[in-house]
């Protein structure tokens, strides 16, 4: 009956049946083939089925994300841009525990980082220890993604702003 409708005017159920018909046909083509084989003392054709991958590892098989987005980066050239994010987002893991308390990274550009002391106390200890924490930056995040420091201490407000001002210094020594 499949024989009989074209396979371009078949549908639903016709066209069912023509491809299990099909697939019915060249199964028997190859148990024929396989038993003629042994008749004449060969060994029949082996064949893999698909979608097994066997013991070993197969390029098919599931990858860790970790693994998955090392590639993505690495073929896009993300590994900068994600280093430099690095020094902001885990600002503690790259200097530790105690500076990190008493400093924040302000900006990064091309190699400088500006870091903001809670204190010119601070600022003045980071200085001494600016040695010390791009050495630890780059134990973290690759060399040369951070080759400078900027160093400064607290912003301390403006008080030279509004229409009710008082002209001179105003309090100099209660920031810092």
């Amino acid at each position: 009956m499949a024989d009989a409708v074209p396979p371009a005017e078949q549908n639903g159920p016709e066209l069912a049946r023509a491809a299990l018909d099909a697939a019915l046909k060249k199964r028997a083509a190859r148990h024929q083939a396989a038993a003629e084989a042994r008749a004449k003392g060969e060994s029949p054709a082996r064949y893999r089925p698909r979608g097994y991958s066997g013991p070993g590892p197969d390029p098919r098989d599931p990858a860790k994300l970790g693994d998955v987005l090392s590639r993505l980066m690495k073929s896009r050239g993300w590994q900068r841009p994600t280093a430099e994010a690095t020094v902001f987002g885990e600002w503690e893991k790259c200097v530790g525990p105690d500076i990190a308390t008493h400093s924040r990274p302000v900006k990064l550009e091309n190699g400088e980082l500006t870091v903001e002391a809670e204190s010119t106390a601070w600022a003045t200890q980071l200085r001494l220890l600016a040695r010390t924490i791009l050495t630890r930056i780059a134990g973290t995040v690759g060399n040369n993604v951070v080759t400078k420091l900027h160093i400064h201490g607290p912003a301390a407000p403006s008080w030279s702003h509004g229409r009710k001002r008082v002209r001179g210094t105003g309090p100099g020594d209660t920031y810092g």
